[in-house]
């Protein structure tokens, strides 16, 4: 009788990073890791913060035609900030379960805005459910925000 066992991979952070943003991540190192998702529907939140320690990541982010320079666009930051007037307020819906922001304000940076959802006609803020991808690199800090959020 032979029996065999086959050695489960585990992904790194920088490896989850790199495919999902679309840059070398694997020079990074981990500064946080979090992720709700779970159950039958795959619902919940990630957010995985990468250290830098040199420019090439963000050379790599400057070079994309997919990546923006802040200031954050209005979906933006309502998806990672939250947006609030004197009537109302939106967001963050990237948040620690208790409606803060996941990440800390970014003054200098660039940022990445993927859409995964199945609808992409209606506008991302007015939909009932979400599906996004959000990169955002701090300038600042040398720091590089992957979050998930799936509804």
């Amino acid at each position: 009788m032979l029996i065999t066992f086959a050695a489960c991979s585990t992904r790194s952070s920088q490896d989850i990073v790199s495919e999902k943003l679309g840059v070398n991540a694997s020079a990074g190192t981990e500064l946080s890791n979090s992720d709700t998702h779970g159950g039958f529907n795959g619902d919940g939140t990630s957010c995985i913060v990468l250290g830098f320690n040199d420019d090439t990541v963000l050379n790599e982010i400057k070079e994309s035609s997919e990546w923006k320079q802040f200031p954050l666009d209005e979906t933006v930051r309502a998806l990672v900030y939250g947006i609030s007037d004197e009537t109302s307020s939106i967001g963050p819906f990237l948040n620690d379960g208790n409606g803060n922001a996941l990440v800390p304000e970014i003054k200098n940076g660039y940022y990445l805005l993927i859409d995964l959802h199945t609808d992409k006609e209606t506008d991302i803020l007015s939909r009932a459910s979400f599906n996004f991808t959000v990169g955002l690199y701090d300038t600042d800090t040398d720091t590089l925000y992957y979050c998930e959020l799936d509804t």
